[in-house]
């Protein structure tokens, strides 16, 4: 069976993160929910996305394909449901189809074409950005079962502290802590291959450490949070989600906050997640064009891929920037900034393709990666489909 994973109708309630990735590719506790898919399914999936996104993330079809919305995230429960799915059969939830199986994925899901069953168990699906984090402890835990599950940790360093169960501490090939408390007491600790916490930090699971992440000396990282594959992250941070290749390498507090991948903040940026009168934080969405009240008392910074600051930039509590914005100065700029937008608390004008290419190329050449054709097509799509919400 083929597996295939669809943006189903979540797309545009998961922007920005989704202006430059299908839904599925989101990263959530330590992997992506990709990724924890395959894990489930032991095979490989394709994506069934925006069309301006296939040719990066290209769909594969056969005879026989099961399609998922890529929105869920996969139970042992949930996925042996979808494994036994035969062509013409749908299985949903609450009304809302999760998988169904067909000879034909591109052809738009007919209710009346398919037999249908309605799985009964639990099972959570992401449908807002501020999802990310505040499920981000639980999904940690559930991801860290699945990847140690039978593995054994490399040795903790007696030069660290370590407070709870050791075995609730995951150090895969290459890691490197030392010097450095690890308290494991809320939840796991997991440390990837070839990553480093630097001397001097205060870790609090749950936390995860992906492939070649680096904590720098004297951080403090309290619980949920995550830092994807090559992100560097110094400074105070709580309940934060880095998606990869980001850095946040400096003093300055993150929390509650969903940073994409390619993100630089400046030295002593701040994030506030919490309003002075302590009241409901709201934050724009994309789809009503407006803000909508998220249930949260805290709730930090959205950033896009490709975005940036400045030092000492400073956010108001419930940001949302796009991708590839450029900010800096002093003052606090307004809570959404749009995609391509240059500028801070004075106002903003159009950050051009060419020069936020400029930038995007350097990081990128940093880490021995490229910003091929591929990549610039996705943005200069962005740039165009954004262009309703900045001044040119």
């Amino acid at each position: 069976m083929n597996y295939i994973l669809t943006d189903g109708n979540k797309r545009e309630a998961l922007l920005p993160f989704t202006f430059t990735r299908p839904v599925a590719d989101i990263r959530m506790g330590i992997l992506t929910l990709r990724e924890k898919w395959e894990h489930h399914l032991g095979k490989a999936t394709s994506a069934l996305t925006a069309p301006y996104l296939q040719e990066k993330f290209p769909l594969v079809v056969e005879k026989e394909n099961i399609v998922i919305n890529g929105s869920y995230l996969p139970t042992k429960a949930l996925v042996a449901a979808i494994s036994q799915l035969q062509g013409n059969e749908a299985l949903l939830k609450n009304g809302e189809v999760i998988a169904f199986a067909t000879t034909n994925p591109e052809e738009p899901f007919n209710s009346s074409d398919f037999k249908k069953d309605t799985f009964s168990g639990d099972c959570v699906q992401l449908t807002h950005p501020w999802e990310i984090f505040a499920n981000n402890h639980a999904v940690i835990k559930a991801d860290f079962e699945l990847l140690t599950k039978d593995k054994t940790s490399q040795p903790i360093s007696e030069t660290n502290t370590v407070l709870g169960d050791r075995n609730n501490i995951f150090l895969a090939a290459g890691a490197k802590v030392e010097c450095s408390t690890l308290n494991a007491t809320e939840g796991p600790i997991y440390v990837g291959e070839s990553a480093e916490i630097m001397e001097g930090c205060s870790v609090r699971g749950p936390f995860a450490l992906c492939d070649h992440a680096i904590v720098k000396m004297g951080a403090r990282i309290y619980t949920g949070c995550t830092f994807g594959p090559y992100c560097k992250v110094g400074g105070e941070v709580n309940n934060a989600v880095l998606f990869g290749y980001s850095n946040k390498g400096h003093d300055g507090f993150l929390g509650n906050s969903v940073i994409g991948e390619w993100c630089n903040l400046g030295a002593d940026s701040n994030t506030s997640n919490l309003k002075n009168n302590y009241a409901e934080v709201k934050l724009w969405d994309y789809q009503k064009e407006g803000f909508e009240q998220t249930g949260l008392q805290f709730c930090g910074l959205m950033m896009g891929d490709h975005s940036k600051c400045g030092i000492n930039t400073m956010f108001n509590t419930g940001t949302v920037v796009g991708v590839s914005a450029n900010i800096f100065g002093s003052g606090f700029p307004r809570n959404f900034i749009p995609s391509f937008s240059w500028g801070g608390a004075a106002g903003f004008v159009t950050y051009r393709t060419r020069k936020a290419f400029e930038a995007s190329k350097a990081m990128m050449e940093r880490r021995g990666m490229e910003l091929n054709e591929k990549e610039q097509a996705i943005l200069e799509h962005v740039f165009e489909i954004t262009k309703k919400w900045r001044r040119e």
